[in-house]
C-alpha cells in the first residue's frame, strides 16, 4: 500500500483558474503519479427536490457542498487507498450513476471554491495555493464556461453572478484566502507560478 499521498489545495473565486492551473501542472509534469479532484464533484445530490426547489438552492454556500465525503475520500487517499468519486451533473443538480475511481497516486491536486473554508479539509493539505485574479476576469471567465458548456444564457448567469457568487465570494471564499501557503495574481496563466508550483511537486514526487 502506498502511504501518505500529498494533497495540494488550490482556491480561489469561480473563474479565477483553478483548473486551468491544476491540469496545466499534471499534464506538464506528464507523470501518472499526480491526480486532480475537483470540489465540484462533491455538490449533495438534489434528486429528492423537485426540479423548482433546486433552482432555488444557493451552489456558492459551503451547505451545498458534501465535504464530510470529499473528507473521506481524502483521507483514504492520504492513506494510499483508492476511493470512488461522484460524477455530477450541473444540468439536473443531480449525481449520475456513474463514478471516476483513482487512487494510487502520489500527489493530489484538489481544487475548488471553498476548500479553504472546511477546517477539516484545510488540515488535510499539505501546501495551500489561492488565486488571486481579479473580479472582472472572473466573471467574463464565468459567463463564457457556463454559456458555452453549461448551456446558460446571459441574464441567468449574471443573476447569480450578482445574487449569490459575488456575495459569497465576499463571505467565504475571499476570507479563506489567510490560509493560503502561495498566493498565485493573474490566474492560471501565470507562468511563475506555474513553474514554482511544479518544481515543488517535482521534488516531492523525488522523495
Amino acid at each position: 500500500m502506498q502511504n501518505k499521498t500529498i494533497i495540494i489545495g488550490i482556491s480561489g473565486a469561480s473563474g479565477s483558474g483553478k483548473s486551468l492551473l491544476a491540469n496545466t501542472i499534471v499534464s506538464e509534469l506528464g507523470s501518472n503519479k499526480v491526480g486532480v479532484i475537483s470540489e465540484d464533484s462533491y455538490y449533495k445530490d438534489l434528486s429528492h427536490l423537485s426540479v423548482m426547489e433546486r433552482a432555488q438552492i444557493n451552489f456558492d454556500h459551503p451547505e451545498s457542498l458534501d465535504h464530510n465525503l470529499l473528507t473521506e475520500h481524502l483521507r483514504k487517499l492520504h492513506h494510499g487507498e483508492s476511493v470512488d468519486i461522484p460524477i455530477y451533473d450541473y444540468n439536473s443538480h443531480t449525481r449520475t450513476k456513474n463514478i471516476r475511481n483513482i487512487g494510487n497516486f502520489k500527489i493530489i491536486v484538489l481544487e475548488g471554491i471553498l476548500i479553504f473554508v472546511d477546517n477539516n479539509l484545510r488540515n488535510l493539505m499539505n501546501i495551500r495555493v489561492f488565486m488571486d485574479t481579479p473580479s472582472d476576469i472572473c466573471l467574463l471567465r464565468r459567463l463564457k464556461r457556463d454559456i458555452k458548456e453549461r448551456g446558460r444564457d446571459l441574464d441567468s448567469v449574471l443573476w447569480q453572478y450578482e445574487n449569490t457568487v459575488r456575495p459569497m465570494y465576499l463571505q467565504f471564499v475571499e476570507p479563506s484566502k489567510k490560509y493560503a501557503d502561495i498566493s498565485v495574481p493573474r490566474g492560471g496563466e501565470n507562468r511563475i507560478a506555474i513553474d514554482m508550483i511544479k518544481a515543488k511537486m517535482r521534488e516531492m514526487l523525488n522523495e
